[in-house]
């Protein structure tokens, strides 16, 4: 409140004085005219009177508002007392009737003693008399006291009660002020709130002025955007008509192409109808070839039919006579296989002589071609595809590579060409020669005659594909001349580079950039659903269709236009699709796909559109019927059965694909006969396609054949695997197993041996399998011999491409009635003392029930046991028995041989007795038996002292002796230990030794003494024993630990902490005291502390050495600063210096070198000189070189910032101890130090982790320090400073904030700063005064600061002006004349100053527009310095020179000329001295006069204005001057100052100036004479004058003076007027009329 009225009171005196600046009425006598005051005369002294009576009136005031403000303080003081005592009043009446209460209380308590002292003096119980006694009086003391202070409270509230009723009667004395204190406290808010509404007002005008504004702009908005509108459509428009124009030309374009294409598409498909024939002719040959090979299928089988029934024959036949019929047939065989070699040796000695033959045919047709012949004509025919091929097929047999020509030349008569007919000779001859020398068409002439006879000669592959294409009247296709000179289709190569350019121009303009809301459209502007077109198994000759969906995926409307399909596709893919027109974002339109198939092969290709923002493709794949065979299981494994049962398991062949097939289930040593037809075919197919790759693969596989069948057959078959792997070998190659090398039918089937009759197959061994169809073949176990048995299957395909197929089948046959299915019992590995137990079970396949005994080896009957020992096993069942191991730690010596000391394995045979059979059935206990042990070192642990603020970590190892993994566990842990990891739990591997941690953090001050229990999971308990000292401190800090964030380099991280003394009392009863263990608590009173920082360490402490009392705390600011290390600076900065070094010592020697070729001689010298010189530089020691090199230097700083650059990052911790001492540092004497303990000592850990910084100064070497050197004040530096990111990620930017008054300002903050990226930031000095400025500005990140120094010095730019009062007055000069005069400007700055000087004539007036003209303002109104100036619109003034620069401590030297072209006398002009374009240093006012003759006068009062009327007035002539002339007014105004009637004053005093100007110009006289008349007039009025006639010499003036003094006869009421004329006698005569005005001044 007090602070309220406070305010109140300095507000209302403001408001008071501005009401009465208003009703001033000194401001209403400052407008009474000056004439109404010459009136008043004498009576002017009343108006000061009332002044001073104005004066008392505000004098009264001020006292009253001291007044009103005292009473206001007074009224306050008197409401606060008044509080104040009240309060106090009502908390002693609150302890009055508090001791109130207590005096009762004690009275009943001394009720009650008397009582019991009376109960206890009847009992004569003495000693609790005298206890009840002491009671008593405690209690009549007590009674004593509250009486006491009752009194006291009385009297006290008593005086309280007299004051506040004092108060009282204060405050309704001076209700009444305070009323009136309140009303005027009202009235000045009202007052408040009237400024307040006018200031609303006047904003309110203001606004709607502003509101004015902004619609005036806004309507000049709309006008301009109406102007750009229609300029816009007009442009429109223009575009309009080229674009139609364009498009009537690109339509007429577009038709000539379409007719051009239409005509091109009819010849194609011309053409492909001709190509279509061709086709059909060929299928019909295919189809009787296949004809033919169905013959020699046919003859295959009945061969293959023949051998085996003969095979049979002679196998039945050698078995009959007791002979081997497999060794038989292994000398069959090898005795084939070598006759095949003979024979395949024959016909390679005829294939050699063949190739050696046409190698000499080939020499000379080469000798042929080499003989100079003319050109040939062209032929008129063309040698058919049919007859190109036969050629071909002939050389190739010839012996001739794929490389040579397609027929081979015969030798021609030179000078002339065979025609048709010689060349249908060669052909047929050629022909011949193949059919003799191929060996192919041998072998197939072999299996002709080798067929059956009935067939006869007319069944002969000799055919031709197109019947009579073989006759002699044959003439071959020719092809007519249109044919010849017709284009390819597609039209020329040509052609298509025009139409592709063309439509790459039409479609650049048809793609369109989308951009919506700011983002541009990238990606496929259509999505389609599904995403690929599948034609999947197809079948030639139906039609397909397939409907897709095409989604608009851009973000506003777009176009769709079909393209078309790849030319793969263009035969059988039609696309039907409507283009839709616009379609919007979200929109879909539907394309339907045929597919006609004409060819059974898969293909692939797309469907391409063209949108609005580019073109996309749908991808489009057709896939023929393909079968796709699999099984459902590759190994059937059947079990164990007993010799003479069946048992059956099936296996699933699955085709998933759209294609059947045949199929058979055979042998892995078996061979299919579909083979066979698979040789016939490809045979054959050779002759059918004229395609000469299939002719290459043809012969490269038939001689593979050939090879293949004389060594596919093995001398012997080792066993079922081996001939198994073999067939599967061959079967993946393509090749059949053959008996013969030439014939390719002939197959020996090897029949299987014993142990594949054991599996069978089912009756549906082959067949067909249907498309997407399974078919189950059953699997047949019969065992007939004990012993595991296996076999492989394979399942062949009549289709090619369908890969063999393979399974295993597995069973076990036995044979014993009572057996064991587990004969070794395996226990793992087992510990000592450990049951373990398993089940054994014994199954039995006899049909009655058996007695079985159970025994264990003698040496092992304390460990083992068999429990039951006898049991009787049912017919066809199953018996348990338990299996029980204990073993014990004399297992080594009592097992003996059965158990392995090294290895620790126990083989423990085990024996089964069956009654009534002789031999036992046995089983094997195998078992590792191992230790259990944990082996814990060191034995015993010792931690030494350690404070309750901190924990002591130590190592100890445990040790797994055991072969098993073990749990282990800490159990029974003190709250004072911890263990890690995993709190002292977890898992030992097998003989693996763990590093576990101990941490023992003590909870108070005492000695400890416990033990660490480990147990494992067999609950064995391993003991630890553990000692220690618990520390209490006397002070503890706020935080043992602290963890800096990544800080970048030379960047700061600062942490708090507190060092807290909460040492109090000595008293260990009520809590713990600082000790030591058990020794004596720590004495109370104050601590001091020293933190011991490592030598050349990054923290920076402070304090580091303080003292703190009890009950205190003591902040501590830890800083960490990561820096680079100096010696790795000057290291780096060493390495550039030499490197610098021996640059430009290389370059010395390459100059020296050039001059050796000239002056060697004394090159030699210099180079030598040098040398030493280097060797002696470089033999300095490095110390004193890095003496040299200062933190300052560049050199220095270029090192640091680029190992900053390069700094990979760092971590260290820190470990800080803080000894503890008692007593003040204050107190210790000199340097004498402190008692410090080393068992109280704390620990302050500090993590430090130093990164790269994120962002560095890439500009100046990478200063961070930015001198902008010295700027002149007022003016302004900038400096450019690059940094770059060079951190992974993007950064934002924050920046430190710079002191508003200073003056650096940092112009372009930039907010982002990207990865990788450098920005420039432009940082200003601007001085306003000479100072030296320095800040910091800090780059804040996320990941760091980067702190900028910014350094300036601001220098005054101070210049002196040589003219006094700025006021250059050029005189008097004869119109149409000039003079000049000169001045000087000092440069006291240490700074070059740039200056150029303006005048103001020349200067712009734009500011005064508006102004009233200066001969209507009043003298003390006119600021104008700007007078008379030329007619002739030339400048009066001017200045040489008019800018420049001023060196420091330099003058420079101006001249100013006047120059006037007409009479006046108000000749002004301003001259500005700007500095640096901006700051004006020096005003100065330029005066001159000019007038028509050479004299002038000047002085007395003005009697008109400094400016001249714009109307030039015309001179006359020398007839009518004397009537023109007319006297020149002069006023001279005289004020006698008449202070003190009883003293004579000084008379009045004034001066008129009479000069003479130097001219140039002739004239008769050189002076100018004065005389003034009436002067007896004026000295009688009491003027004195003199001299009152004179002469002037040229350039001189001479001062006339004037003076007064009132005659006594002199009114003071009226001043006293007089006159006289002057006359002036130079080159004309001119007259001028005096007039004084006198008066008397009483006043200042």
């Amino acid at each position: 409140m007090e602070e309220d009225d406070k305010k109140l009171l300095d507000d209302k005196p403001l408001v008071e004085d501005d009401t009465e600046e208003l009703e001033d009425p000194e401001l209403v006598l400052d407008c009474v005219p000056r004439e109404a005051e010459q009136k008043a005369g004498l009576g002017s002294s009343c108006p000061g009177i009332e002044q001073s009576k104005d004066k008392q009136k505000q004098r009264l005031t001020a006292q009253e508002k001291r007044q009103a403000c005292l009473l206001r303080r007074d009224l306050s003081h008197l409401d606060q007392l008044h509080e104040e005592k009240d309060l106090f009043i009502q908390k002693t009446r609150g302890e009055l009737r508090a001791c109130r209460r207590r005096m009762e209380l004690l009275v009943k308590q001394q009720e009650s003693v008397a009582a019991e002292i009376a109960a206890e003096r009847a009992a004569n119980n003495m000693a609790a008399m005298g206890r009840l006694e002491a009671a008593s009086r405690r209690l009549c003391s007590e009674l004593k006291n509250e009486r006491d202070l009752q009194a006291q409270m009385m009297a006290v509230l008593q005086q309280s009660q007299s004051a506040l009723w004092q108060i009282e009667v204060q405050e309704g004395q001076l209700e009444d002020a305070r009323k009136s204190a309140q009303e005027e406290a009202a009235a000045a808010r009202r007052g408040l709130q009237e400024r307040a509404a006018k200031q609303l007002h006047r904003e309110m005008g203001a606004s709607g002025k502003a509101e004015r504004n902004r619609l005036l702009r806004a309507r000049r908005c709309v006008h301009l955007q109406k102007e750009l509108g229609l300029r816009q459509q007009k442009l429109v428009e223009e575009a309009q008509k080229n674009h139609r124009k364009a498009l009537r030309f690109l339509k007429a374009s577009l038709g000539r192409i379409r007719e051009q294409e239409q005509k091109e598409e009819l010849e194609t498909r011309e053409h492909m109808r001709r190509r279509m024939d061709a086709v059909l002719a060929l299928k019909n040959s295919i189809s009787a070839n296949r004809e033919m090979l169905r013959k020699f299928q046919a003859w295959g089988q009945a061969k293959t039919e023949l051998a085996e029934q003969k095979a049979q024959a002679e196998k039945k036949a050698i078995l009959a006579q007791g002979g081997d019929a497999f060794k038989h047939l292994c000398h069959q065989r090898r005795r084939q296989e070598l006759e095949a070699q003979n024979r395949a040796f024959e016909e390679e000695q005829k294939r050699r002589k063949q190739e050696i033959v046409s190698r000499l045919l080939k020499e000379e047709a080469v000798e042929d071609q080499r003989r100079p012949r003319p050109e040939p004509p062209r032929p008129a025919g063309q040698r058919s595809l049919r007859d190109q091929t036969w050629s071909y097929v002939a050389t190739f047999c010839d012996g001739q590579s794929t490389e040579a020509p397609l027929c081979c030349p015969l030798p021609d008569v030179p000078g002339q060409r065979p025609g048709p007919a010689q060349e249908q000779i060669k052909l047929q001859e050629t022909r011949s020669r193949f059919y003799q020398s191929s060996p192919l068409l041998t072998a197939i002439s072999s299996e002709s005659v080798q067929g059956d006879g009935s067939l006869g000669g007319e069944d002969t592959l000799a055919w031709p594909e197109i019947p009579g294409l073989w006759k002699e009247d044959y003439k071959p296709f020719q092809v007519s001349k249109e044919d010849v000179d017709r284009k390819p289709v597609g039209g020329t190569k040509m052609d298509k580079d025009i139409l592709a350019r063309t439509m790459q121009r039409l479609r650049s303009g048809v793609i369109h950039k989308q951009v919506a809301s700011g983002r541009e459209f990238r990606g496929c502007p259509f999505n389609s659903k599904p995403k690929f077109i599948h034609f999947k198994d197809f079948d030639v000759g139906k039609v397909y269709k397939k409907k897709i969906t095409l989604i608009n995926a851009t973000y506003t409307i777009n176009y769709c236009k079909l393209v078309g399909v790849d030319e793969s596709l263009q035969d059988f893919i039609h696309v039907d699709f409507d283009p839709p027109g616009p379609l919007s974002a979200g929109m879909s339109c539907e394309v339907l796909v045929t597919f006609k198939p004409m060819i059974n092969k898969d293909l692939e290709g797309n469907v391409s559109f063209l949108a609005q923002t580019g073109g996309f493709s749908v991808p489009l794949k057709c896939s023929t019927k393909k079968c796709s065979l699999s099984l459902d299981k590759e190994l059937i494994d059947f079990g164990s059965y007993t010799v003479g049962e069946t048992a059956i398991r099936t296996i699933t062949l699955t085709n998933t694909g759209g294609l059947g097939t045949k199929f058979r289930f055979l042998l892995a040593s078996e061979t299919c006969e579909m083979d066979t037809s698979q040789s016939v075919l490809k045979l054959s197919s050779t002759f059918t396609y004229e395609d000469k790759s299939l002719y290459d693969k043809f012969t490269t596989s038939f001689s593979e054949h050939q090879m293949e069948g004389n060594e596919s057959s093995p001398t012997d078959v080792p066993s079922q695997k081996e001939s198994g792997k073999l067939d599967v070998k061959e079967q993946e190659e393509g090749h059949p197993i053959e008996s013969e090398g030439v014939t390719l039918t002939t197959i020996m089937t090897i029949p299987p041996n014993e142990e594949q009759m054991e599996f069978s197959l089912g009756e549906t061994t082959e067949g067909d399998i249907g498309p997407f169809s399974s078919i189950k073949v059953p699997v047949i176990f019969t065992p007939i011999v004990p012993g595991t048995v296996q076999n492989s299957f394979k399942v062949v395909f009549k289709n090619q491409q369908c890969p063999t197929l393979y399974f295993k089948v597995v069973g076990v046959a036995i044979d014993v009635p009572v057996w064991v299915p587990k004969p070794n019992v395996d226990l793992k590995i087992c510990m000592y003392d450990r049951l373990y137990q398993d089940s054994i079970l014994v199954h039995t396949r006899s049909k009655a029930a058996l007695r079985l005994k159970f025994e264990v080896c003698k040496e092992l009957r304390g460990h083992v046991e068999l429990l039951p020992e006898t049991g009787y096993i049912q017919a066809l069942s199953s018996y348990s028995v338990q299996l029980k191991f204990l073993p014990r730690h004399s297992l080594p010596e009592d097992a003996g041989k059965y158990f392995d000391k090294e290895t620790r394995v126990l083989e423990a045979p085990m024996t089964i007795r069956v009654a009534d059979q002789i031999k036992p059935v046995g089983f094997t206990v195998h078992a590792v038996v191992t230790t259990s042990d944990l082996e814990l070192s060191p034995a015993g642990l010792d931690f030494g002292y350690c404070t309750i603020y901190e924990a002591i970590r130590t190592q100890i190892s445990l040790c797994n002796h055991s072969l098993l993994p073990q749990e282990f566990g800490f159990v029974g842990l003190p709250k004072f230990v911890d263990i890690q990891p995993n709190d002292g739990f977890g898992t030992i591997l097998p003989l693996e030794t763990l590093q576990l941690d101990v941490i023992f953090q003590p909870t108070k001050a005492k000695e400890y003494n416990f033990e660490l229990i480990c147990k494992s999971e067999i609950n064995r308990c391993f003991k630890l024993a553990c000692r220690a000292v618990g520390v209490y401190p006397p002070l503890e800090l706020s935080h043992n630990q602290i963890k800096f964030a990544a800080t970048s380099l030379y960047d700061t991280s600062v942490a708090t902490l507190y060092v807290i003394n909460s040492h109090l009392s000595m008293n260990s009863l009520t809590h713990s005291v600082p000790r030591i263990g058990s020794e004596d608590a720590f004495p109370v009173g104050p601590t001091s502390f020293e933190f011991l920082l490592p030598p050349d360490s990054p923290i920076t402490i402070s304090p580091l050495v303080g003292t703190v009392w009890p009950g205190k705390r003591c902040l501590v600011r830890v800083a960490f600063r990561p820096v680079l290390p100096s010696e790795l600076i000057h290291q780096e900065a060493f390495q550039a210096l030499s490197r610098k070094a021996e640059v430009k010592l290389s370059q010395k020697e390459t100059v020296t070198q050039r001059k050796d070729q000239r002056r060697p001689s004394f090159s030699m010298l210099r180079l030598q000189n040098q040398d030493r010189l280097l060797r002696a530089s470089a033999s300095q020691p490095p110390e004193l070189q890095k003496e040299d090199l200062a933190s300052s230097s560049q050199e220095y700083q270029s090192a640091q910032a680029s190992l900053t650059r390069s700094f990979q990052g760092k971590f260290d911790k820190f470990v800080v101890p803080c000894v503890v001492a008692s007593g003040d540092t204050k107190d210790r004497k000199g340097t004498e130090p402190l008692s410090f303990s080393p068992h109280n000592t704390l620990y302050l850990e500090l993590w430090c982790p130093a990164v790269a910084p994120s962002i560095v100064v890439t500009s100046d070497k990478g200063k961070t320090v930015i001198n902008f050197g010295d700027i002149a004040a007022g003016h302004r530096g900038i400096k450019k400073v690059s940094i770059q990111n060079i951190s992974p990620e993007d950064l934002d930017l924050e920046y430190s904030v710079l002191n508003p008054d200073g003056p650096f300002v940092l112009l372009n903050p930039t907010i982002r700063l990207p990865s990788g990226e450098t920005q420039v930031l432009d940082l200003s000095f601007s001085p306003r005064e000479s100072v030296v400025a320095q800040e910091i500005l800090d780059i804040i990140t996320k990941k760091g600061t980067l702190s900028l120094a910014l350094m300036g010095t601001g220098v005054a730019s101070t210049i002196t002006c040589s003219i006094e009062g700025d006021v250059l007055n050029m005189g008097y000069v004869i119109a149409r004349e000039s003079v000049s005069l000169g001045f000087k400007l000092q440069n006291n700055s240490p700074l070059p100053i740039k200056f150029s000087m303006q005048l103001d004539s020349l200067s712009s007036r734009s500011r005064d527009q508006h102004c009233l003209p200066q001969f209507l303002a009043s003298p003390d109104q006119r600021t104008e310095v700007v007078g008379t100036q030329n007619y002739s619109g030339q400048s009066v003034f001017s200045v040489v020179p008019v800018e420049g620069v001023m060196e420091p401590g330099k003058a420079q030297d101006f001249t100013v000329t006047f120059s006037p072209d007409h009479e006046s006398l108000y000749f002004s002009d301003r001259l500005q001295v700007v500095l640096f374009e901006k700051k004006v240093s020096h005003h100065i006012l330029l005066k001159g006069a000019a007038r028509e003759h050479m004299m002038f006068v000047e002085g007395g009062d003005p009697l008109d204005v400094p400016v001249e009327s714009l109307t030039v007035i015309p001179a006359f002539d020398l007839e009518h001057r004397e009537e023109a002339e007319e006297l020149k007014p002069i006023l001279v105004t005289l004020d006698y100052a008449q202070l003190d009637p009883d003293t004579q004053a000084p008379p009045a005093t004034r001066e008129l100036q009479v000069g003479c100007i130097r001219t140039t110009q002739l004239s008769a006289k050189k002076t100018v004479e004065f005389s003034m008349d009436n002067i007896a007039a004026l000295q009688h009025k009491g003027f004195t004058i003199e001299p009152s006639r004179g002469s002037v010499e040229r350039g001189q003036t001479k001062a006339i003076s004037i003076s007064w003094t009132p005659p006594i006869d002199f009114d003071p009421d009226h001043p006293l007027l007089a006159s006289a004329l002057l006359q002036l006698r130079g080159d004309v005569k001119e007259t001028y009329k005096v007039l004084f005005v006198a008066q008397v001044v009483t006043g200042p």
